[in-house]
């Protein structure tokens, strides 16, 4: 039998994708928003598609926001981008 993908909604566009493609961002306990790149970390995850276009919508869409119920400050945009970049130039 096959094995079922998981898989996830990108908080951008709201294309779903297999989870391996997508990256994790995620809520910690304390209340702060980081990219989990291993996709195991605990707290409340929230997926985008590797790409910054993806990280822009949902920053104006607010998708983030509404995956964790509350409000993001720019700094965390900023952080995301900066790993966002990092990632990028890793491949």
């Amino acid at each position: 039998m096959a094995k079922k993908i998981p898989m996830r909604q990108c908080v951008g566009c709201g294309e779903m994708k297999s989870k391996k493609e997508m990256m994790r961002v995620l809520k910690t306990e304390q209340d702060s928003i980081v990219l989990d790149m291993t996709g195991r970390k605990n707290g409340r995850g929230a997926y985008l598609c590797v790409s910054r276009e993806c990280l822009a919508k949902a920053r104006k869409n607010k998708g983030l926001e509404r995956s964790f119920k509350t409000s993001i400050p720019k700094e965390v945009y900023e952080n995301l981008e900066k790993e966002f970049e990092e990632e990028e130039h890793a491949e």
